[in-house]
């Protein structure tokens, strides 16, 4: 590790010049990080024609922009994607480098990884900065990124640190950070740099893209319900549904619903589906293991439905229900009804 600590930088997503939420909600996670380190925040925004997101980046919370223009830079390829972007980690040598958990962060991630010998740690819930006392190998560190995600199956949290050669690396699901709202006075600085592509570097070719809307948004959705294994069946599944539509609401699920084949994965919340902070969130046999709970525990209000009282998830519901669904949710729905 140099002398001198680096900043931390976020890898920018964006597309027809609007930039990803995961890319803002990681700027102002971030802006949070390099506070506590006294350091700055810088983004890394490469594309063509993508100059115009450089204020977007400033209100969130950036210090500084790194900005690449170049044709070969999009649609995105990952070759030149990840030359340019590991010039610019052996000039400046970021402390820290927050890519999103998407299809681009996961394949251009562990590339930058393996070029810099550094650590990467995938689908990260949580990041904050402490010291690490590594008692094995005798050796103190101070003010290293503690890289918190679930681990064997959701069924622990664990919290890696990464000794090897910066930047320490990680991978964040969308949803999992708070996006602050931007304060547009802020400015920052703009540094405008020249890719240096061979045309070996953009030997890969886009020939077409093929984009096919999701007819769920759990992440807008301000009211929930969401089916668990304890729902017992696809059939079953009518109640959730009926409740949901009751309520004006969408429907989700948990991960053991979804591959009990009962409800696509587009419902899944939790760390391998969806993050949410509804205003309503009512959980219909859902157990609540530390996976699904990472995916919504921050909703304003949680209504918990279970046959067993002993079941995790009465620990973070605000109102909890012991019985049976068949007997409870018709119930809520004409009550409901009897109201509006």
């Amino acid at each position: 590790m140099s002398e001198k600590i680096g900043n931390v930088w976020i890898f920018i997503e964006q597309e027809g010049g609007v930039i990803a939420d995961v890319s803002l909600e990681l700027v102002c996670k971030g802006r949070e990080l390099a506070k506590r380190l006294g350091i700055k925040t810088e983004a890394v925004l490469l594309g063509d024609n993508v100059g115009k997101c450089v204020d977007t980046l400033y209100h969130y919370g950036c210090d500084t922009v790194f900005l690449a223009e170049d044709k070969r830079l999009e649609p995105f390829t990952v070759l030149p994607y990840a030359k340019v972007l590991i010039d610019l980690i052996k000039e400046h040598k970021p402390n820290i480098l927050l890519f999103g958990a998407t299809l681009k962060g996961r394949e251009l991630g562990p590339r930058v990884a393996s070029e810099k010998l550094a650590g990467l740690t995938a689908d990260c819930t949580d990041l904050q900065i402490d010291d690490f006392d590594d008692k094995v190998n005798k050796q103190f560190y101070k003010n290293k990124l503690m890289q918190i995600r679930p681990a064997f199956g959701g069924n622990i949290i664990a919290t890696i640190v990464n000794t090897w050669d910066d930047p320490q690396m990680v991978t964040v699901r969308e949803g999992v950070m708070k996006m602050d709202e931007p304060d547009k006075t802020r400015k920052g600085t703009l540094v405008k740099v020249t890719p240096a592509l061979s045309d070996d570097d953009a030997i890969v070719k886009v020939m077409e893209r093929v984009r096919e809307e999701k007819e769920i948004n759990l992440k807008g959705a301000q009211v929930i319900v969401a089916g668990g294994y304890g729902v017992g069946s696809k059939e079953n599944f009518k109640l959730i549904y009926a409740l949901a539509e009751a309520l004006g609401g969408e429907v989700g699920a948990s991960r053991a619903a979804v591959d009990a084949g009962w409800i696509d994965h587009d419902h899944q919340v939790g760390q391998t589906g969806v993050t949410v902070r509804p205003k309503l969130y009512i959980a219909c046999g859902i157990s609540g293991s530390i996976q699904h709970r990472a995916g919504m525990d921050d909703s304003k209000k949680i209504i918990a439905i279970n046959t067993d009282p002993g079941a995790p998830i009465f620990s973070v519901a605000h109102y909890g229900i012991v019985g049976e669904l068949n007997d409870v949710i018709p119930k809520m729905i004409k009550a409901y009804k009897a109201k509006v």
